[in-house]
């Protein structure tokens, strides 16, 4: 009796230190600290640390570089830093989560992320966000059915279409795209707020006629969707309404599909917008700085995973303004070279 209510001791007062965040399973649970303005950035992680970062649907080009990240990290710190990658919602989620503190790094479209800066949008107030880095470019990436007589966004009055998942990147856009076009997202189509796995399903069953995409190229959804489905899906060139989103967001630009992308035959003119990965403004400026330095140096492995990541430049790393570069982010990329 003695001995059962000693171990009972012993696992309740186990119970104890894990509700107060003292004790964790793996051996790197410890909290990523909180930074302090004044101190030297040495990009060096004296502590086992791991982070979580925020990506997107599990058939897109965030999840798989997020992993990629997230893999990279502690054979470049020593183990020290060690990352793991989420599944989300993307843009608009991942920036509430990261600013409740759920994750640690969070993906982003560049127009989501001015607007949680600026406290517009999804966003009544000014987040308190920084970037490490502007990344590669989203495409955005409108395909129906070749059966459902859509042609422009104006075509889709009345059609079920996937505006992506709730809190997404890609529901922005979609909104903003219909809007353009004259309609109203909220009367004039039957919106379904799918992740792209279900969204790429629907499509193929006939029980959604198009969808709105927002991610690097390739995207593992559409190059599945467009492998099976072959002429019975096709692009449609939403580049007539860029004049409107730019007026809206000047992040949106002009760009193409390339026809080897998903082996179209042709290009298709689109809309273009960057990405960016996000932090706290008070995390830790080592952490900012290792997580920096590692997208850069490792971008060739990145980009083994994803084409996508090839996109990654010091060239345009700096380029995230007004969403202002994390302390950290900039002396990992001044150390870099990074204009």
């Amino acid at each position: 009796m003695r001995r059962t209510s000693a171990r009972l001791a012993a696992v309740a007062s186990t119970l104890a230190l894990v509700a107060a965040g003292t004790v964790g399973c793996g051996g790197k649970q410890d909290g990523v600290t909180k930074d302090d303005a004044s101190s030297e950035i040495t990009c060096t992680v004296d502590k086992d640390t791991r982070i979580g970062i925020a990506t997107g649907n599990a058939t897109g080009v965030y999840y798989v570089v997020g992993n990629a990240l997230a893999n990279q990290l502690p054979g470049a710190t020593g183990g020290k830093l060690s990352g793991t990658a989420a599944e989300t919602g993307a843009s608009v989620q991942n920036i509430e989560q990261l600013v409740a503190g759920k994750y640690d790094v969070a993906f982003s479209l560049f127009d989501t992320a001015v607007n949680a800066a600026q406290g517009k949008g999804s966003f009544t107030a000014p987040q308190p966000v920084e970037a490490l880095a502007r990344i590669y470019d989203n495409y955005t990436q409108v395909v129906v059915r070749a059966d459902s007589g859509i042609k422009s966004v104006a075509d889709m009055k009345g059609k079920r279409i996937s505006t992506g998942s709730p809190k997404s990147g890609t529901e922005v856009i979609a909104n903003r795209l219909l809007t353009a076009a004259g309609l109203d997202p909220a009367k004039d189509v039957q919106a379904q707020r799918l992740d792209l796995t279900k969204t790429v399903d629907g499509i193929k069953d006939g029980s959604i006629d198009g969808l709105f995409w927002s991610g690097g190229l390739p995207t593992g959804g559409l190059t599945d969707l467009f492998t099976t489905s072959g002429d019975k899906v096709r692009f449609i060139d939403i580049s007539p309404l860029l004049p409107q989103l730019a007026e809206l967001n000047p992040a949106y630009q002009a760009g193409a599909i390339g026809k080897d992308t998903y082996r179209t035959g042709t290009d298709t003119p689109t809309i273009v917008v960057p990405n960016v990965l996000l932090v706290r403004k008070d995390l830790d400026a080592n952490v900012a700085c290792a997580v920096t330095k590692v997208l850069f140096e490792k971008k060739d492995a990145l980009a083994q995973a994803s084409p996508a990541a090839a996109g990654i430049s010091l060239d345009t790393a700096r380029r995230t303004a007004p969403v202002p570069l994390h302390r950290g982010a900039s002396g990992a990329l001044t150390a870099l070279g990074a204009s």
